[in-house]
């Protein structure tokens, strides 16, 4: 009996999600719940109470069963600034009822969702989010400093290190994703594709060139710039740990004495990593983000009307984090406008209608790996205990029938609109979903280690790569087309006077001259040096002051001189899509046919005009 019960079971929940995923079953959350909020918040980030009221009024259409369109209005808000204007509202539910955004056709450049690898969306079922950096868009100038005291702390109170280092102060626009930490010897390189070092910094002073070449470049055997010898800033959480590693290695420089004998900088950055995981372990991080999330992370009002497009579209959409269900539920309660600007009640499980799966404390990348044999145990959302699962089934108690247990946390009255979990792997996932091929998901991350590259090579995922920064980017992109151009043409100047060099001294050498020839020609070719030798000049300056547009010391994200910087070539190998937040999704149709631009080869354009 207990057999056959459980067979029941697994094949209604396949039923159901297969239907879903056809178009045949509307999610429950979607039958007529569009929620109107009002709203009262408190003081503003500087310290000044004020008012907004925002009237947000969309052309939404409903389609009913027989293919006829209604028209109905949106949303009204009333709330007040704090901490800026991305500030969760404090939202009270009124009323609610059906619709969801127009498509907007004119999409402002810095909300593009970019295209590395076509894709058509309607081959997709089913739509997954990371939370961190993702979904939940922290706030650098706090988040970042949080990270960086809390580091030091441990650093000092509990390895040893100088009590000076509490004094220290941390400048969290420095560091950019895309370095590399060279742990032996201290220093922090940009390269580009091929691994070409162009930047490098010992600590925070710049390496000559011939110090960089020596180092990097002329050497008898290729570096592969891995672990674990480096350590690679891929995520927007390394960049505290980067800045702090840097300052370590000036300090260790100039006060050895300080350090126990010979100590290396790779033990100086082994310390730093130790003291930021225990940050994470002791709740340090999370503690202060769950106590104040409007502090640490943006609002973003538009989310909502994402995850409610997807699912009337006939997506399955689900969460897989690497944090807990206790800080998910804070976070993603402060997304929906359901949580206090100072972290407190009320909290409740309405954000879970739009999710079929969330899947927490996932210990991504591994989640990714075949030989994962994590177990999946099922999260009782009131009390946050785990309980046993059979590969997403649940298990019966001792002295209760499977059939008696409809849902994991249920007191008798409560029903949770999804199941939530905790570890398992990604065999598991496909399994609750029904997923009949990698080839159908598509997973929305910013790491493009632990949430692109593993889901894409081995799975066969569809991937879209989350970069906030490129939203400045972009604005900074076109603010700096003039200067783009004047070094492009500087240096199509100076490799047409090389060029003219390069053939005189070949005449000179090699062909028959009488002595007047001879003589005009190494006068020719002295005045050519001299032009190019001002040309390279101006071109070099032209060129370094474009990259500092972008940022000071490291430059445009997506470029290391002329080439694709080491970054950008991660994301045009692994992500399919790119963009600034996830909710520019919003801007396009669910079922949009992605298309990639015709890659060239430089033959195929050098002297065309196309």
């Amino acid at each position: 009996m207990l057999a056959r019960a459980h067979i029941v079971r697994v094949l209604h929940l396949t039923s159901s999600v297969q239907q879903l995923h056809r178009g045949t079953v509307q999610p429950a959350s979607l039958l007529s719940h569009t929620p109107t909020y009002s709203c009262k918040a408190s003081a503003s980030e500087h310290g000044v109470s004020e008012t907004i009221t925002t009237s947000i009024e969309a052309s939404r259409q409903e389609h009913s069963s027989n293919g006829a369109c209604t028209s109905s209005k949106g949303l009204n808000i009333e709330k007040k600034k704090d901490y800026g204007p991305f500030s969760a509202p404090f939202h009270a539910l009124a009323e609610e009822r059906e619709s969801y955004d127009c498509w907007k056709f004119n999409v402002d450049m810095r909300k593009k969702v970019f295209c590395n690898r076509s894709l058509n969306m309607k081959s997709i079922v089913a739509m997954g989010f990371d939370m961190d950096y993702t979904l939940a868009q922290y706030r650098p100038d706090t988040f970042e400093t949080l990270a960086y005291y809390g580091t030091i702390k441990k650093l000092v109170f509990d390895l040893g290190y100088p009590r000076e280092l509490l004094d220290w102060k941390f400048d969290w626009r420095y560091m950019v994703r895309g370095l590399v930490v060279d742990k032996k010897r201290g220093n922090i390189l940009k390269m580009d594709r091929h691994k070409y070092v162009k930047v490098a910094y010992h600590g925070f002073q710049e390496m000559s060139r011939e110090d960089r070449l020596a180092t990097y470049c002329n050497t008898l055997t290729r570096e592969s710039y891995d672990e674990p010898d480096y350590a690679l800033i891929d995520t927007l959480f390394s960049l505290a740990e980067a800045y702090l590693f840097a300052q370590l290695v000036e300090y260790k420089d100039s006060h050895t004495s300080k350090f126990p004998f010979n100590t290396e900088y790779s033990t100086i950055y082994c310390d730093v990593r130790a003291a930021i995981d225990l940050c994470h372990r002791d709740g340090t991080l999370k503690q202060a983000v769950a106590q104040n999330p409007a502090k640490y992370i943006h609002h973003d009002p538009e989310l909502i009307p994402m995850l409610k497009m997807l699912r009337s579209s006939g997506r399955m959409t689900f969460l897989v984090t690497n944090s807990l269900w206790d800080y998910t539920h804070v976070v993603m309660n402060y997304l929906f406008g359901n949580c206090g600007t100072d972290g407190g009640s009320p909290r409740d499980d309405k954000w879970l209608e739009l999710f079929d799966i969330v899947l927490t404390g996932s210990a991504k990348p591994g989640f990714f790996a075949d030989g994962n044999r994590a177990l999946l145990y099922e999260v009782d959302i009131r009390s946050g205990m785990l309980q046993n699962t059979d590969n997403g089934s649940p298990l019966a108690q001792i002295g209760q029938s499977s059939s008696d247990r409809a849902l994991p946390s249920s007191t008798g009255e409560i029903r949770q609109a999804c199941r939530v979990f905790q570890g398992g792997n990604v065999g598991h996932l496909h399994k609750l979903l029904a997923i009949e091929a990698g080839s159908q998901v598509m997973y929305v991350g910013d790491h493009i280690y632990g949430d692109i590259l593993r889901s894409k090579k081995e799975l066969g995922w569809r991937t879209m790569l989350v970069v906030p920064e490129l939203d400045k980017e972009l604005q900074m992109f076109y603010e700096t087309v003039h200067l783009r151009k004047e070094f492009r043409l500087l240096r199509n100047q100076r490799v047409s006077l090389e060029d003219k060099i390069q053939r005189l001294d070949w005449s000179l050498r090699f062909e028959q001259l009488n002595s007047c020839d001879h003589d005009k020609i190494k006068v020719e070719i002295k005045s050519l040096e001299d032009q190019r030798d001002k040309v390279r000049e101006l071109h070099r300056h032209a060129q370094k002051l474009c990259h500092q547009k972008f940022h000071k010391t490291w430059g445009q994200l997506m470029k290391t001189g002329y080439q694709n910087s080491r970054f950008a070539h991660q994301v045009e190998r692994f992500a399919c899509l790119y963009t600034s937040q996830v909710t520019n999704l919003c801007h396009y149709s669910p079922d949009k046919s992605y298309r990639t631009r015709e890659d060239n080869m430089p033959h195929e354009f050098e002297d065309c005009n196309i």
